[in-house]
């Protein structure tokens, strides 16, 4: 799935701006043929969440429709128009002039249907019916019966099973397009290293006849090759000598044009950005252009205040600097993926990326099983197709926190891995569980990765037992797997502005105190390639009597993206030290 691009054979147009939106919470929009027209809507931003925008809908899930008018870009005659959607939480059904243009399920990763047939001349109808209502048989589900084994307790309202507020609505871009007849359809690249020779290797997708030429760019390089096409696919190599690696401190991109050919004359064309780099793990390294890497960073959400799951531009460049000035160099797209824009950066900017499926909260009850495992592989497919060119991307997560209790989980994440595996083998995967050495879906996995909140949501109070019981822990598990060990959440709840001395919960001296003595540990362990701290910034959840405000404090920035003392602390610290990063 090739983002929209703008070139001498593409057009696209993108939608953002002010839709009209009107709420269905008796879900009889279907029947009075709201697809036709909505009739009386309000203003609504696309894209952004619409739970803060409107008065009274914060905590309404259930069916909207969205309806604005389209003019499709200007292409040449015979190319196909394509409507593509970024994000749409959580079912998505599109009509275009009161015909049906198709459905999609899941609430972080694109969609296209082509309107080649629908669309017309002009000044076109587009309406979308989304439900964002939360169900134990979605991914992430919600709603979920409580019980040890499917679900950690607690009431919260909304009543989802995962710790970030439902936000629902159309979230990311929305883009028309237009393709040419002889259009290329998909580009895979892989690299390698072969000395001071950087390989990449291009496999385009195409029906039909031809050749494909690709053309890679940069450094005062210019390296060209063409092969023909056989059944569908084009597969070139080009040898880049002392070529410029991508790393953390050095993210070298190089342009990548690739052209399909017909009698040698182009029809189509994409481009986009390549890093030449590896990725691999070692015994107990994870080796970046083979040489040992570590990982230093955090979780965070793509949360904002008033636009919800949508972060505005200014936003992501602000989340970039201020990990920057932090001194990380990764983060885990925590617990969906992020936006390709967020990715971009990434790849300009140096970041290690460990991108996640939306498997967040998965229990393995019987019942709604086989759909969610249905829904597993097909987001696990979406997010390799979208993200599997970004050289930032270095990791595959599979899943956050999934409740394993249940003999099911094994084979379900050994099924996982093996497709993620087959899409793309030149990534390691990973598993984000809270089980430990008893998480048995880790013997499927390339990196252990644990969260832990010692001294936080068990030994309260007490860091120091707290980070004694952590350090017996990460032993017994690497015993267990003997395999390389990322701590992919650890923290405290700070209330910006709140101090005590001595250091108590919910403090800033607190956070800063319990951050400060995780990481020291993790330094010792040569295992242990990677400290993520939970949060970078506060976060918007649900409900309930742990979350003042429907606030998660773990942040070391405040939602505003204020520092806390834990982030200077923790800039201390990753800056005083010798690393390889930004």
């Amino acid at each position: 799935m090739l983002y929209p691009q703008e070139n001498r054979f593409r057009t696209a147009r993108d939608l953002s701006g002010y839709w009209s939106l009107r709420l269905d919470p008796k879900d009889e929009g279907v029947r009075r043929a709201f697809f036709r027209g909505i009739g009386a809507g309000t203003p609504i931003a696309v894209p952004a969440s619409y739970n803060d925008q409107l008065e009274g809908a914060r905590d309404y899930l259930g069916p909207v429709w969205y309806e604005t008018e389209l003019t499709p870009p200007r292409g040449k005659d015979g190319d196909s128009v394509f409507l593509r959607f970024g994000s749409v939480n959580y079912l998505a059904e599109v009509w275009l002039n009161g015909k049906r243009a198709g459905k999609h399920e899941g609430g972080h990763l694109p969609f296209e249907l082509e309107i080649t047939k629908l669309v017309v001349q002009g000044k076109n109808r587009l309406v979308v019916r989304v439900d964002g209502a939360l169900a134990p048989d979605r991914v992430p589900p919600g709603n979920v019966p409580a019980d040890p084994k499917d679900a950690f307790g607690g009431q919260a309202f909304p009543p989802a099973s995962f710790d970030f507020f439902p936000y629902a609505g159309i979230q990311r871009e929305v883009h028309c397009y237009t393709t040419p007849r002889g259009r290329l359809d998909d580009v895979t690249v892989v690299t390698r290293i072969r000395g001071k020779t950087g390989i990449v290797e291009v496999t385009a997708s195409t029906a039909g006849q031809g050749s494909v030429r690709a053309t890679l760019e940069g450094f005062g390089r210019r390296i060209s090759g063409a092969a023909s096409l056989a059944r569908g696919k084009a597969r070139i190599v080009l040898e880049v000598p002392s070529a410029k690696l991508w790393a953390p401190g050095s993210p070298h991109l190089y342009t990548l044009a690739v052209e399909r050919l017909r009698d040698g004359a182009p029809e189509d064309e994409v481009s986009l950005a390549v890093g030449i780099r590896t990725i691999e793990v070692r015994g107990d390294r994870l080796l970046l252009n083979g040489r040992p890497i570590a990982l230093r960073g955090f979780g965070r959400h793509e949360d904002f205040p008033i636009t919800g799951r949508t972060l505005p531009p200014a936003v992501v460049v602000r989340d970039f600097e201020n990990l920057r000035w932090i001194g990380a160099n990764s983060f885990r797209t925590t617990h969906y993926p992020y936006s390709e824009s967020m990715l971009d950066l990434a790849d300009r900017l140096g970041f290690l990326v460990i991108a996640e499926t939306p498997a967040v909260g998965l229990f393995f009850k019987p019942e709604g099983l086989d759909k969610r495992r249905a829904l597993c592989r097909a987001f696990t497919q979406e997010l390799i197709q979208r993200d599997k060119n970004h050289p930032s991307v270095v990791m595959w997560s599979l899943a956050n926190e999934p409740h394993s209790h249940r003999p099911a989980a094994a084979g379900f994440f050994r099924e996982l891995a093996k497709l993620a595996k087959k899409l793309d083998p030149t990534r390691p995967v990973t598993l984000v569980s809270y089980l430990g050495a008893g998480e048995a879906a880790f013997d499927a996995m390339d990196v252990v990765c644990v969260n832990r909140y010692f001294g936080w949501y068990t030994e309260s109070g007490e860091i120091e037992r707290g980070v004694a019981k952590l350090d017996g822990e990460l032993d017994r598990i690497h015993r267990r797997f003997k395999k390389p060990l990322i701590l992919s959440e650890f923290g405290a709840d700070a209330i910006a502005g709140c101090h005590a001395d001595p250091p108590e919960m919910f403090s800033e001296e607190y956070q800063a105190e319990l951050i400060e003595r995780y990481l020291a540990l993790l330094e010792k362990k040569s295992y242990v390639v990677g400290a993520h701290v939970w949060n970078l910034c506060d976060f918007k959840t649900a409900q309930g009597v742990m979350r003042p405000g429907g606030i998660n404090h773990k942040g070391v920035f405040t939602r505003d993206r204020r520092p806390k003392l834990a982030a200077h602390r923790i800039r201390a610290r990753w800056r005083g030290a010798r690393r390889a990063g930004p």
